[in-house]
């Protein structure tokens, strides 16, 4: 299975987040620090302003920040809230759907994948593997 960018992008924005909970950091400084499109950004932080992952604090010193602690943010849940298509394969046109074997084993491989996904949260995956702020690009506040 292949995530789509975008729950890449979410998933880096909660990760640079995670790293100082309560802190506010811009769309512009994530981006930099990332090296990524912030137009691409901006959508991504947008949908999980809406479904409760970030904050948002508008005015000259606003900005984001995540809604609730990093322990209470599951990568499962978070990948599921970002993910349009769980198909792994396009079986719905295939002329043996019915009666193929295939379809409900690849259906039990998804599950296990959401299932140590679930097993996760953001506090879990920034405990991996120690501090990263190092590899980020340099961002100019």
């Amino acid at each position: 299975m292949r995530l789509t960018r975008y729950t890449d992008y979410a998933m880096r924005v909660l990760l640079y987040l995670g790293r100082q909970p309560g802190e506010l950091a811009s769309i512009a400084v994530i981006a930099r620090a990332f090296a990524i499109s912030q137009n691409h950004l901006m959508k991504v932080v947008n949908d999980l302003v809406n479904a409760g992952y970030l904050e948002s604090v508008r005015g000259r010193n606003g900005g984001i920040r995540l809604a609730r602690p990093p322990h209470e943010i599951n990568v499962g849940a978070l990948v599921r809230q970002t993910e349009d298509d769980f198909d792994l394969v396009g079986c719905g046109a295939c002329v043996i759907a019915p009666a193929c074997g295939l379809t409900s084993v690849l259906d039990e491989a998804l599950l296990a994948f959401l299932k140590v996904l679930d097993g996760y949260s953001l506090a879990d995956v920034l405990a991996r593997k120690g501090d990263f702020s190092h590899l980020l690009a340099p961002v100019d506040a």
